[in-house]
């Protein structure tokens, strides 16, 4: 689920291929100008869920916007370190 609140996205449940794509176009319909996805809500992750974030960046420059990620779960800071993409991710990485 994706809740807005002016220039700023808040994602609460799971963030997983169950429901990735759906959650994916859901956040890219609601970017506009730059914006902040709040993830404190989100209680289940995978490696999917990077790929929502990523996407999520790219659909922003294509507006000409920013968007940035605030208060990501543990397993999704892991997941991005893993992977090597902390540094894309993790504001404090």
């Amino acid at each position: 689920m994706i809740e807005r609140a002016g220039n700023e996205l808040r994602l609460a449940g799971a963030l997983t291929i169950a429901n990735a794509v759906a959650l994916c176009e859901e956040g890219k319909q609601q970017l506009n100008g730059d914006m902040v996805i709040d993830l404190t809500g989100v209680t289940e992750v995978d490696s999917t869920a990077l790929s929502v974030l990523f996407e999520w960046r790219r659909a922003a420059r294509e507006k000409n916007s920013r968007v940035s990620f605030r208060n990501l779960p543990d397993s999704m800071k892991s997941l991005a370190a893993l992977y090597g993409v902390a540094d894309l991710v993790v504001p404090d990485a």
